[in-house]
């Protein structure tokens, strides 16, 4: 059987195939300004890349924040539940799941058979998500990649006064009008991210093993500071692409779906 799954974020549009439990393509795109453009965007250039069509799709299922402006879906679910599943893809050994999306965290608790046991969320802020790092990087004017190897180099990461965006922004600008080294900059503005998500990661307990899943799982500089201010080590996805998991997370729900199971 072949199943699809889309994650419209914010920020980014992903989707993957997979065919009996095995992904055979998938895309991360840019998001446009309508969900439903996103998700023709994803779903073509994914099926593109295996030369199938949509009707050789058994079953789909939509996730992220657009997910019920897409049309050709034949289900949507929440991308907490498509992040929890796809990460218990990823990394079958996780227990503890950190997503930083592009503009909500998650952090979830799995038990030992994958379910989800309990969650908490911060959406009402943009400091604690990839807009917030966004932001700061085109404040910087460097890319959004570069952060982490950035702050690698760094010798005296700066402290931004504020967890606030816009203040946070500011700070950025001083500091660059003082000349500070981008590097420190960089240091300072994961450093802020992690104790950020670290606020929320503790008030819901720490069960490992520890992934993280999202875009911002691939800033390493978030992620060595996240395990120094939790004291943890987290464990770094490599089967797939860690920005991938609410995809994959909702094309295996779509098995489910397939398989007569409810979601």
């Amino acid at each position: 059987m072949i199943t699809a799954g889309i994650d419209v974020g914010s920020l980014t549009s992903k989707a993957v195939i997979m065919k009996d439990g095995k992904i055979l393509s998938s895309i991360i795109l840019k998001s446009k300004p309508r969900p439903w453009e996103s998700a023709d965007l994803a779903i073509n250039g994914v099926l593109e890349k295996t030369g199938l069509s949509m009707k050789d799709i058994n079953c789909c299922v939509g996730t992220g924040y657009g997910r019920d402006k897409i049309p050709f879906i034949h289900q949507a679910r929440s991308e907490i539940a498509c992040h929890a599943k796809g990460a218990r893809w990823l990394m079958p050994s996780a227990r503890t799941v950190i997503d930083i999306g592009g503009q909500d965290c998650k952090v979830m608790k799995l038990d030992e058979k994958g379910e989800m046991v309990k969650f908490i969320t911060n959406d009402k802020c943009a400091s604690g998500t990839g807009r917030f790092l966004e932001v700061m990087a085109k404040a910087m004017g460097v890319e959004l990649s570069e952060l982490g190897e950035l702050s690698a180099r760094s010798k005296n990461p700066v402290t931004l006064a504020s967890a606030c965006t816009v203040w946070a922004q500011a700070d950025v600008i001083q500091h660059l009008n003082e000349m500070i080294p981008i590097e420190d900059i960089a240091a300072g503005i994961n450093n802020a991210m992690a104790s950020r998500v670290a606020t929320l990661v503790s008030s819901i307990g720490i069960e490992k093993e520890v992934c993280m899943t999202g875009g911002v799982a691939k800033n390493s500089g978030v992620v060595s500071s996240l395990e120094k201010t939790l004291g943890i080590r987290i464990k770094k996805i490599r089967r797939d692409d860690p920005q991938l998991a609410g995809a994959i997370g909702a094309a295996n729900y779509a098995e489910t779906l397939l398989n007569g199971g409810k979601i």
